[in-house]
């Protein structure tokens, strides 16, 4: 979809051949500890948007062991199950928190490979716009994540040349505080053309 020529806050952004609404999708994505989730939040409720909540955080608090290539599989499963719920809903703008990049490159760093599906699943189900957070907030230690230092830069250089690979419009999103959100919204204005 192009954004350049409809505004999905615009009421006549509609498509030309079936008049109804278009959906945009929105990916935060980046390392661990780069304010995905808080961003996300931020942009849904300013763009009046459907915050779409991460699914590995919540799923793996509550494994009472630590994760498998099979619980990576259905983390992977359920972020598709959770794309499709927004084909059906009336909303127009969607933050998702992650996307399947991430769960890609997780696949590849942790298990050293991944499923055969999972490469048609994040072409068959394009995102919008990515917006690739920068590992440049202070690490925050907590009982999921695993990736600090060192390696959340080199995660964060993985994610962008995943983003170029496969061709898909995205945006280095950096700053602190109310920074990085002004720099988010700008970028999604200037993305779908917004004044």
């Amino acid at each position: 979809m192009e954004c350049n020529r409809f505004s999905p806050f615009d009421s006549t952004f509609a498509d030309m051949h079936t008049n109804q609404k278009k959906q945009i999708r929105i990916a935060v994505t980046g390392p661990e500890s780069s304010g995905k989730t808080i961003l996300a939040k931020e942009l849904a409720v300013f763009f009046k948007g459907q915050y779409i909540p991460e699914f590995a955080r919540e799923y793996v608090e509550k494994l009472p062991y630590h994760y498998s290539y099979q619980d990576v599989e259905t983390i992977a499963r359920n972020q598709v199950e959770q794309y499709l719920t927004t084909n059906v809903s009336s909303d127009q703008l969607f933050f998702f928190d992650t996307w399947l990049i991430i769960t890609k490159v997780w696949f590849k760093w942790v298990f050293g490979k991944t499923p055969d599906w999972l490469e048609h699943q994040i072409r068959d189900y394009p995102i919008d716009l990515f917006l690739l957070c920068r590992p440049d907030l202070p690490w925050e230690a907590d009982l999921v994540r695993e990736n600090g230092g060192e390696k959340r830069i080199l995660l964060f250089e993985e994610y962008r040349n995943e983003l170029i690979n496969y061709g898909f419009n995205f945006v280095e999103i950096g700053g602190t505080d109310d920074k990085r959100l002004t720099n988010a919204i700008t970028a999604i204005r200037n993305f779908c053309m917004i004044p």
